[in-house]
């Protein structure tokens, strides 16, 4: 038979049947599966292995298993950490699987045990079958004259006990003790010790005075013990030749590099092992008590020298140094442990100091920073107070002396097993949210409160909260993060400003992106590259969460587990109203983030069902246990901000969740009859005509004004007359007016475009247009007499003190109602011109001028500049944490600092009032002069001023309130520019509105983009707003600019009047290379103009910045190098260029040039430095381009701009322009191209020698005598052309010994010429003159180039150089070498020269 054909073994063969399949394997000659091998254990060295093979040790291996547990089972952990981890419900099984996963860790390799060095020992004989049966009495009753030592079982107490009976015999009878020695020698150990299974060698040293840490363990020797003895005696003979100092001084180094946790454990066992730890009763031998008088001595002096060093270290951090308490002692325990207590035998009073009472706390004031500590209610606890411990906020932490919790401690206190340790550590943190979202710990603490929390793993702590079965915990950790996202005060600013111009439309709360550069795609394709989603789905939660806080508790399934709250849990009132504001924050965040909340499973329609009833019960009590079955008017507001979201969602809300029933029920019903608590149904039904108003917005739900026309009239007729039983509530009753009257306003611009989609649903033809809305214009004309009459009201009222401040709250929004249906009427088929002439006539004698001429509106004109956020920007500084990952508008300090954000806010009234007056002079331009007195007043003028120079930050805390502010001047700077051809008086401030109107272009934020298209349509580019081009002003530029030197280009004030005659085609330009931004203008038009068809969400862009960069003016030479010069290398032809490129060049020059002459405050946002880069695409957009008379014409007076002395001291070309990584980037193109195409053009030459200055960087000037030398055969700017100053080249002496030689080498070989190249012929004279006669102490390296250089140049053969070189004296622009010469060597360069060469001519002549 074969070896090959042999089976396996079943479990059925029996014995014999093993043995023939033995037998017929050895007969076939088959190698056995298992061989006998002798091989070193790797896990003890080449040492171990050799010493196994020299006691010949067996190892069994098995084949075809590996020596190494395979790679797809985990790896071990050592056996150390093996046995620190236990599980409760594991099982021994689990346990043994777990450690051994695989077969190879047990039977891949069998090592035999090494037993040379186990003692045998022999039975011992005794009079006894089994062993004495052991009681705990007689444990306790020897174990007090005896106590064991360390932590023993009470059968191993029994055993030392029997043993020292034992010897105590022995010491007594000597004879008897030596004979059973010696018998113990031969046999074994006495019949009580061989009891003990292992009994540890240290024993042993302890009685012959061995070393206290080595036992000897692991020694592969037989007499491990006396081999550990030996060292300890070496030890020993060492100490002994030691002084006392030198052991000390060994000690402290020791001490000094030990851990002093390694120092910590050698004491411990040295006190286990020390007499004094054992009964007083026990003799001490000899040798004991000398090793125990040695080592407490010596640990005596090792515990000093440790105390004095702390002392001083500490004395030299804090002087302060808190008093160290003595160690407790047995009779100050408060309670006195008793023997009998299990394990009470010994006590340890170091475990026992927090019994005792804690010491007072410093009143010394510290330099040492401090950790914060608060209590739990937030409030932050100063170190050096003393609180009484009965508050419960002492524990046993690091600093038990000290009160109050450290957000350590409560992060670990939020994981303790104990329910209310968790709830008490989570509401406690969610009130330290509170505050520090409060700002009350910016003066107080160092760094972000919220910061540190969020990045130590908040939001996933209170995610996981949120799951815990425990409602306490559930509840606390619910209001943690409705802490942590909502700002009640950011709402009731949001919430305020709705009846606002555009006030419905808000900022998205997403953080500022951060551009992610990922190298690894810098190389690939762009359809290789990952798209934004795939990069989003790759990040972990804790990346998206450190990014974005909203975003990561979505990842993490926040939203299914607050429906699961909310439907199963029913929590109590508290919880639900922090969760509908979580819910509200969440849906601010974003289009996306609203989307979610809709789609998650059951979410919305547990809110509408369980909190917007269609009918309840009334309410027992005013504080309900329960706001199930009730409605709640956040769960309102929650479906009013999804609405505003985009009309998809708020279609979802009104049709798929019942919103169309929702308004009905709770806009007809009076708040009086609701059977609600005063204020809740106030809030309810306001919330309901915001959310209906929202709808009307976007040309929804206007069935349901003609189903509801008869309430909302009546509401609106009773409007004038609010009644309330207190001011809460007569506050609560205005919101609910002008919610009322914000509807009006949207359901009459739809109406107004009711004929216009009918239009164009006509003329569409197929094409996508919105349908016409169910409400005609017919439906919303019997509302203006009531408005108008209600408005007539208001302003009257303004005359009694009581009603004032409602009149003025009301006013804004009965004033946009009137403006919504005047710029509507303007548009409908059925618009009567002379009647409605006649109304605005009567409206503006009986209403508007005198509101104008109202003491109350002059005083809210004059707040204008104190409450400006544009003029203060520190009234919209946070004053609290900011955290990049969570925005916010941080309204706190905005509304306690100003009234601009509150309901008499001096920006909702003049915006409303400007408004209305522009849509009336628009229609009747008859009556523009009579508002005249509004822009010329002081407060307007002065406000306007104040405007000019501002430049106001950006940011989500500034830009919601920045908006409105942008609408209140774009508003004045509309009215200016009308009264200006009319008005002699407003004319006379024409170049204040011009300015402004520039400055307000560079401030514009997303969404205002219609508003930066009508200013550059009408105000910028206006000859009426520039009245320098009719009063002789370009003829005094043109004098200011005149010199006594050749001209290169005709004079300003020739380009400046010729500019101001295109100034049409100027604008024209500017539109075109805006038009990129035509659906963001388009969009925006539509919500300015009321086009509510087309809205399609009232969340504006993302806020990334101003929607126009503040380098504007450059765009159109910006654009024309992207598409030319920088797509194809620069260098291209005139012809090759696009249309018209020629043309917008020069329009952009000449505007920029109109701006540098008169509008020079609208540039200082762009630095010098960008200005020269921008200029630069003149000459890197094609091949020719500059060399266009009219362009160059320009160019040449921009130049001369740039080059003026205070302009020439602030351009810095060290730092980079924007969108540029550096100047010398741009300047190496530059070089390029003008070796290629400058043909010596003296205007390209000059703006070459710009940057050559000897201020600015090496690097420059190294290129071009480096890499470019050959471009200044062709640079041939004369020394008068030149517009800077010669001594900015020279002076001061050139310090790089590479650019002296290149100069050298270039001057040499001719490289260089005066007739080619002027000005950096006398630049490098000047430099290497002053470099060769230099005698300051250098380096040997320069002293070296300084002989070789002067030695050259003395046996140079060109004799002009020569001359040149040695005789330079200064630099001399007017000359016509550009430097002056000695007649003769001086003297001290005459011995130089002598040093040096060694000769020197008679009398210094060369």
């Amino acid at each position: 038979m074969e070896f090959g054909m042999l089976r396996r073994p079943k479990s059925t063969d029996s014995e014999a049947d093993l043995l023939r399949e033995q037998q017929e394997l050895l007969a076939a000659g088959g190698q056995s599966t298992v061989t006998v091998v002798n091989r070193p254990d790797k896990r003890r060295g080449d040492a171990a292995g050799a010493h196994e093979q020299k006691n010949h040790r067996d190892v069994v291996t098995i084949e075809d298993l590996p020596d190494e547990i395979p790679t797809l089972t985990p790896a071990k952990k050592s056996r150390f950490q093996q046995e620190r981890v236990r599980f409760e419900d594991e099982g021994p099984e689990e346990r043994l699987d777990r450690h051994d996963t695989h077969i190879s860790a047990v039977l891949s390799r069998i090592i035999e045990r090494d037993t040379s060095a186990v003692p045998v020992l022999l039975p011992c004989i005794t009079g006894t079958a089994f062993p004495k049966v052991l009681r705990r009495s007689m444990v306790e009753s020897e174990g007090q004259e005896r106590a064991p030592r360390g932590r023993k079982s009470i059968f191993a107490r029994q055993i030392g006990a029997h043993r020292s009976n034992n010897e105590d015999v022995q010491s007594l009878n000597g004879s008897e003790t030596r004979d059973q020695s010696s018998a113990s020698r031969h046999v074994g150990f006495s019949p009580l010790e061989s009891m003990e299974t292992e009994r540890p060698e240290s024993d042993v040293m302890d009685r012959v005075g061995g070393p206290l840490l080595l036992s000897g363990q692991g020694l592969a020797i037989a007499n491990s013990a006396m081999e550990t003895m030996k060292i300890h005696e070496e030890n020993q003979a060492r100490l002994q030749t030691m002084s006392q100092s030198e052991i000390l001084e060994e000690q402290r180094k020791l001490l000094a590099q030990l851990d002093p946790r390694l120092v910590d454990f050698v004491r411990s066992r040295k006190a286990q092992r020390t007499p004094g730890s054992e009964s007083s009763s026990k003799p001490l031998q000899k040798d004991d008590f000398l090793r125990y008088s040695t080592s407490t001595e010596l640990d005596h002096t090792i515990k000093a020298q440790e105390s004095q060093r702390d002392t001083m270290e500490d004395y030299e951090e804090d002087e302060n140094q808190l008093v160290v308490q003595p160690p407790i002692r047995e009779e100050e325990l408060p309670i006195k442990p008793q023997k009998v207590w299990l394990h009470m035998d010994k006590v340890e009073l170091e475990k026992l100091e927090w019994t005792r009472d804690l010491p007072a706390p410093s009143r010394l004031s510290t330099k040492k920073a401090m950790q914060a500590r608060f209590d739990f209610a937030g409030t932050l606890i100063p170190a050096t107070k003393d609180l009484p411990t009965h508050l419960g906020l002492h524990h046993h932490g690091e600093e038990p002396e000290l009160a109050g919790y450290s957000l350590q401690e409560l992060f670990l206190l939020s994981r303790s097993q104990l329910n209310q340790q968790r709830n008490l550590a989570i509401s406690t943190l969610a009130n330290v949210l509170t505050k520090a979202r409060a700002g009350e710990y910016t003066s107080s603490l160092k760094g972000s409160v919220l910061s540190s929390l969020l990045d130590a793993g908040l939001l996933f702590l209170l995610r996981f909260s949120l799951d815990d079965g425990v409602e306490g915990v559930m509840s606390a950790a619910v209001h943690a993060l409705r802490a942590l996202l909502v700002s009640s005060d950011d709402e009731e600013c949001l919430d305020n400003a709705s009846s606002w111009l555009l006030g419905m439309a808000t900022f998205p709360l997403l953080p500022t992106a951060l551009e992610d550069e990922d190298e690894e795609d810098e190389c690939l394709d762009e359809a290789l590259k990952e798209t934004a989603k795939e990069k989003e789905e790759k990040k972990t939660d804790h990346d998206v969460a450190r990014q974005d806080v909203v975003k990561g508790f979505l990842r993490m399934q926040g939203l299914p587990r607050l429906r699961y709250i909310l439907e199963v849990l029913r929590p109590s009132p508290r919880v639900v109203l922090d969760i509908l504001e979580v819910l509200i924050r969440i849906a601010r965040h974003s289009t996306a983030a609203a989307t979610q909340i809709l789609n998650c499973p059951r979410l919305m329609e547990t809110v509408i069902s369980e909190f917007l009833p269609i009918s309840w019960t009334p309410a027992v009590s005013q504080a309900p246990s329960s706001l199930y079955g009730l409605p709640v008017a956040l769960a309102m507001k929650l479906l009013r901000v999804l609405a505003s979201a985009g009309r998809h969602a708020c279609a979802r809300i009104l049709n798929s969740l019942g919103g169309k029933e929702l308004l009905s029920r709770f806009v007809v019903v009076d708040p009086s009859e609701m059977l609600l608590e005063a204020g809740e149904a106030l809030r309810c039904t306001t919330e309901a005509l915001r959310l209906f108003a929202v709808a009307a917005g976007y040309g929804q739900a206007c069935s349901l004004y003609t189903d509801l026309y008869p309430v909302l009239v009546k509401r609106l007729q009773a409007g004038n007359r609010p009644c309330a039983s207190s001011e809460a509530v007569l506050f609560l009753e205005l919101d609910r007016i002008r919610a009322l009257l914000v509807l009006l306003t949207q359901v009459t611009q739809t109406a107004g475009c009711h004929e216009e989609l009918q239009r164009g649903l006509v003329s569409a033809q197929g094409t996508e247009c919105p349908p016409p809305p169910p409400v005609l214009w017919s439906h919303v004309t019997g509302l203006q007499p009531t408005v108008i009459s209600s408005l007539k009201d208001c302003v009257r009222a303004l005359d009694g003190s009581a009603q004032m401040s409602s009149a003025l709250i009301l006013l804004p929004s009965y004033l946009l109602y009137v403006e919504a249906y005047y710029s509507q009427l303007c548009v409908q088929s059925s618009f009567q011109p002379v009647q409605c002439l006649q109304e605005l006539e009567s409206l503006t004698s009986d209403v508007l001028l005198p509101l104008i001429s109202h003491q109350a509106m002059q005083n809210m004109a004059s707040s204008f500049r104190s409450s400006s956020v544009i003029c203060n920007p520190g009234l919209s500084a946070p004053g609290v944490e900011v955290v990049p990952s969570l925005p916010g508008l941080f309204c706190s300090r905005l509304m306690s600092s100003s009234t601009i954000a509150g309901p008499n806010s001096p920006l909702s009234l003049p915006t409303a009032l400007l408004y209305l007056l522009n849509t009336i002079t628009s229609i009747h331009k008859g009556l523009i002069q009579k508002f005249s007195r509004l822009i010329l007043s002081d407060a307007v003028l002065g406000y306007l001023r104040s405007c000019i120079g501002a430049m106001p930050s950006v940011s989500h805390m500034s830009a919601w309130i920045l908006r409105h502010e942008h609408h209140l001047l774009y508003l004045l700077l509309r009215l200016a520019h009308k009264l200006v051809p009319v008005d002699p008086e407003v004319a006379k401030h024409a170049f204040l509105f011009h300015q402004v109107s520039l400055a307000l272009l560079s401030w514009l934020l997303p969404g205002s983009e219609y508003l930066a298209h009508e200013l550059m349509s009408v105000l910028t580019f206006s000859h009426s707003l520039l009245p320098e081009g009719g009063c002789g002003e370009p003829e005094v530029s043109a004098l200011a600019e005149l010199q006594l030197k050749e001209r290169t280009s005709p004079a300003v004030g020739v380009l400046l009047r010729d500019a101001l005659h295109h100034l049409p085609s100027i604008r024209g330009c500017y539109l075109t290379h805006l038009a990129h931004m035509e659906p963001s203008v388009l969009s925006s038009r539509d919500r300015y103009l009321g086009r509510n068809p087309f809205v399609s969400s009232h969340l504006l862009p993302e806020l990334t910045g101003p929607s126009l960069p503040s380098d504007w003016p450059f765009l159109p030479l910006i654009s024309l190098y992207e598409r030319t010069g920088q797509s194809a290398g620069g260098g291209q032809q005139v012809e090759s260029l696009p249309a018209g490129s020629v043309q917008s060049a020069t329009h952009c020059l000449q505007w920029l040039l109109v701006l540098e002459s008169w509008r020079e405050q609208t540039l200082t946002a762009v630095p010098p430095v960008a200005k020269l880069a921008r200029l630069a695409c003149v000459f890197l957009c094609s091949s020719d381009l500059f060399l266009e008379r009219p362009v160059q014409e320009l160019t040449w007076a921009l130049f001369r701009r740039l080059t003026r002395p205070a302009q020439l001291e602030a351009l810095d070309l060290g730092s980079a322009p924007p969108g540029l990584a550096s100047f010398h980037d741009l300047y190496s193109a530059l070089l390029a191209q003008y070796e290629a195409v400058s043909f010596g053009d003296l205007l390209f030459g000059c703006f070459m020698l710009l940057p050559l200055q000897r201020r600015y960087s090496v690097t420059m000037r190294l290129a071009v005598f480096g890499e470019h030398v050959g471009m200044l055969r062709s640079l041939g700017v004369s020394l008068q052309q030149l517009p800077v100053p010669l001594e900015k080249f020279t002076s001061p002496m050139e310090d790089s010994l590479p650019l002296l030689r290149l100069y050298f080498r270039a001057l040499v070989t001719g490289a260089l010429k005066r007739n080619w190249c002027p000005v950096l012929y006398a630049v490098a004279v000047a430099h290497l003159n002053a470099f060769i006669f230099s005698q300051d102490a250098v380096a040997e390296e320069v002293e070296a180039a300084r002989r070789s250089l002067l030695r050259k140049t003395y046996y140079m053969t060109d004799e002009v150089l020569k001359n040149h070189l040695l005789l330079f004296w200064q630099p001399q622009q007017n000359s016509e070498l550009g430097f002056s010469t000695y007649e003769q060597l001086p003297s001290i360069r005459a011995r130089r020269l002598e040093s040096i060469v060694g000769t020197v001519q008679k009398g210094g002549e060369m």
